[in-house]
């Protein structure tokens, strides 16, 4: 007999930390390193067959993680822990699993969340920190965080944020944003974010706006007006990859 009949099937759940900046995001590409591809790699070696990784959310070349979920079905007759502790061996520096358990036959990463969060990271140091820059968008000191927090007040409810980013699939730019939170821990200024589901650049642009009204090139109370509109030229280019991160995704 081979290996899938003698060793029994069984559906994974693991919590995926990774530093995406030398990542080209999550999702498998035909060239480059990413998230996605390096677990299946090491899971397909494993276990001496192709193994397909899904994902909660699908983040851009050089965003971070420390929340991200994934899912996957294996043969494997070993404790939970065994494998938990083959695949963080057999990982690169990178990425690493955080938690492994059992999943549910009808658990999907993506589809059964209800909520996910992310946390970009703004430096407010004068001057250039190499080693906080990796995780940080040096804006430099001397932001009204006040004013950027009334301004982040009306990204939260039920919004149409087409000005704010696309969809990765399908046309529907429709979102619910929980909450918006901003908290000064100098020299860091910590945005974090909760909703039911992101559009691409979402998160990011919305930070860049943010910062905009802090430096005083714009007035919060447009935010309104620009949800209104509907217009992705409109918006400020995105905020860098390298200071957002992917906290958490919750699921009921």
């Amino acid at each position: 007999m081979n290996q899938e009949v003698l060793t029994p099937e069984r559906y994974y759940r693991a919590v995926v930390e990774y530093d995406g900046t030398e990542l080209l995001g999550f999702q498998i590409q035909r060239q480059g390193r990413t998230v996605q591809g390096e677990i299946e790699k090491v899971l397909s070696a494993l276990v001496e067959r192709p193994v397909r990784v899904k994902g909660a959310g699908r983040t851009d070349a050089g965003v971070h993680a420390t929340g991200q979920v994934i899912a996957f079905r294996i043969p494997w007759k070993h404790t939970t822990e065994d494998l938990f502790r083959a695949v963080n061996a057999r990982l690169p520096e990178d990425i690493a699993f955080r938690h492994l358990d059992l999943a549910a036959d009808d658990f999907h990463p993506r589809f059964s969340a209800r909520k996910r969060c992310y946390r970009y990271q703004i430096g407010l140091w004068p001057g250039h920190s190499p080693l906080r820059a990796r995780y940080a968008w040096e804006v430099g000191p001397g932001l009204d965080i006040e004013a950027m927090r009334r301004a982040a007040s009306h990204f939260v409810g039920v919004h149409d944020f087409a000005t704010f980013g696309q969809p990765t699939q399908g046309d529907v730019t429709i979102r619910e944003v929980f909450s918006v939170a901003l908290t000064h821990t100098p020299p860091w200024l910590y945005v974090d974010i909760c909703a039911n589901a992101f559009l691409r650049r979402m998160v990011r642009t919305m930070v860049a706006a943010l910062v905009q009204v802090g430096q005083g090139h714009r007035n919060g109370e447009d935010i309104p007006g620009l949800l209104q509109a509907r217009d992705r030229s409109l918006s400020p280019p995105p905020a860098p990859a390298k200071g957002l991160i992917l906290t958490q995704v919750i699921y009921p």
